[in-house]
């Protein structure tokens, strides 16, 4: 974290908890991969991370600067349009998945595989 933008140290300490929130639900929205470089998708956890930053928001209420509540309004806000946006990522990318699988099941067992009958009218 930024000493010079923020404050004080428990200015710093805060919005290291709120990046650690941030993180995990951008995580669970396939926005950040883990330590293993896997994408997951768990609105769930997406859910309880963002609820934890509105609330920590309502609970602060009337203690933050001007800055800080500028600052946790727009993580909240990015979150919760990202929150709304990752089921479509989520669909697209099984759908990449499966036509990934499928190529390679056609070059692991090409007689399994789709294929296409020519006829030459001709003859």
């Amino acid at each position: 974290m930024d000493k010079e933008f923020f404050d004080d140290e428990s200015s710093i300490h805060l919005f290291q908890l709120v990046h650690m929130l941030q993180r995990s639900a951008m995580m669970h929205m396939g926005l950040l991969q883990d330590s293993e470089g896997r994408v997951h998708y768990n609105l769930g956890e997406t859910k309880a991370a963002i609820d934890t930053l509105n609330m920590l928001k309502q609970k602060m209420a009337g203690n933050l600067t001007e800055k800080e509540s500028t600052m946790l309004n727009g993580i909240i806000s990015e979150l919760q349009l990202q929150f709304v946006k990752a089921p479509a990522r989520q669909r697209a990318l099984e759908d990449q998945v499966a036509e990934t699988e499928a190529v390679r099941e056609t070059f692991t067992n090409p007689q399994d595989g789709p294929s296409e009958i020519i006829i030459d009218e001709e003859e």
